[in-house]
């Protein structure tokens, strides 16, 4: 599943090529609290069909009513420049658009978006590119340019720049079944993905397209990869051959999130093994995460992938994360219950 603003650029594009008005919705700025962040963006076809969202719904469905209807005083334009909206500046209107409370937000309108330019756009996403979007707003003319970082969306008096691409990169250490979860959700959450597996057995039956599957060495990929602070990597293969050394390397790294699978002994195994082998201590691996993943009473690859896919979006978010989350706490803290409930029974049984 590909990410949402793709689905949306896809979509309008088609529209456009079918000869289809259609307007371009872009989120350029909110106060407050807002239920869709800045460069958000939505579609919406001449008959009120939509694609994305800029909202829980409510400005959704006042933008279809002014913008399908003509007998209504504040009807929206079906041409002409770039438009401006704004949503939430007092509190009835917050309250009839479902915002929260102290919540606006401004958004834009592109009226009939060239076709022409957003299949170039939508071909150049699907090779995993970064593309800054230029949007002039007295014509609304738009250009394309590479982009060799992630940026913000950007807005002055002239111009609006969006950029769209994989903000966001993960290397997956293992071709498996949950490899395969981790991947799909990864991608519609916005990342770049890349699989790095040597053993032909699972590399070959790999089944998740839009992912780079390479079989080099897991330490020389993750060289090569070159993680920055917008990178995590994650090791599911439970071989420390494959692992170990594909940790250490990324932990040299400003990745901002590095773990591994593995059951609680097995994560104790490992950093034991890497300080006695490897020349790590505590401090050098303070970094690493395991077992991986929030504690969601997790059992089968899906649950599990879901779990480590929260744990890497909350870190991602910089949201900081309890103990009541924390998988070996969970267990552990269940172990002590489990152990004190043999205890009473085994004092009621004497």
């Amino acid at each position: 599943m590909e990410n949402l603003d793709l689905t949306v650029l896809r979509t309008v594009q088609g529209w456009r090529e079918a000869g289809r008005p259609a307007v371009l919705v872009t989120v350029v700025r909110t106060w407050g609290s807002s239920p869709r962040p800045v460069g958000s963006i939505m579609a919406m076809r001449d008959d009120g069909v939509i694609v994305g969202s800029v909202s829980g719904g409510c400005i959704e469905d006042d933008l279809i009513l002014r913008y399908t209807r003509h007998d209504i005083p504040d009807a929206l334009p079906r041409s002409g420049p770039p438009l401006f909206l704004q949503y939430g500046l007092t509190a009835d209107e917050a309250h009839r658009f479902g915002l929260p409370c102290g919540g606006t937000l401004e958004v834009i309108l592109e009226f009939d978006p060239d076709a022409g330019l957003l299949a170039e756009l939508v071909a150049a996403l699907d090779t995993g590119a970064l593309m800054h979007r230029t949007v002039d707003l007295a014509t609304g003319q738009a250009r394309l340019s590479p982009s060799q970082v992630p940026a913000d969306l950007e807005l002055d008096a002239q111009q609006l720049v969006n950029t769209f691409g994989p903000e966001y990169r993960m290397l997956i250490i293992g071709a498996g079944q949950m490899s395969e979860y981790l991947a799909t959700m990864a991608q519609f959450c916005g990342f770049e993905v890349t699989v790095c597996d040597p053993r032909k057995e699972y590399a070959t039956v790999w089944n998740v397209p839009g992912v780079q599957v390479v079989s080099t060495m897991p330490d020389d990929t993750v060289l090569a990869f070159n993680p920055d602070a917008r990178s995590c990597l994650i090791a599911l293969t439970h071989d420390p051959k494959l692992d170990d050394l594909a940790l250490l390397q990324a932990l040299e790294t400003p990745a901002f999130y590095i773990g591994a699978i593995g059951s609680r002994r097995n994560n104790h195994a490992r950093r034991q093994r890497m300080i006695e082998y490897l020349d790590q201590t505590e401090a050098s691996l303070a970094r690493l995460r395991g077992p991986v993943g929030i504690y969601i009473g997790s059992k089968t690859p899906p649950e599990i992938a879901v779990s480590v896919m929260a744990e890497v979006l909350a870190i991602k978010n910089g949201v900081t994360l309890t103990r009541e989350s924390d998988v070996e706490f969970v267990k552990d803290s269940q172990g002590m219950v489990s152990a004190g409930s043999s205890c009473l029974l085994s004092i009621h049984s004497t």
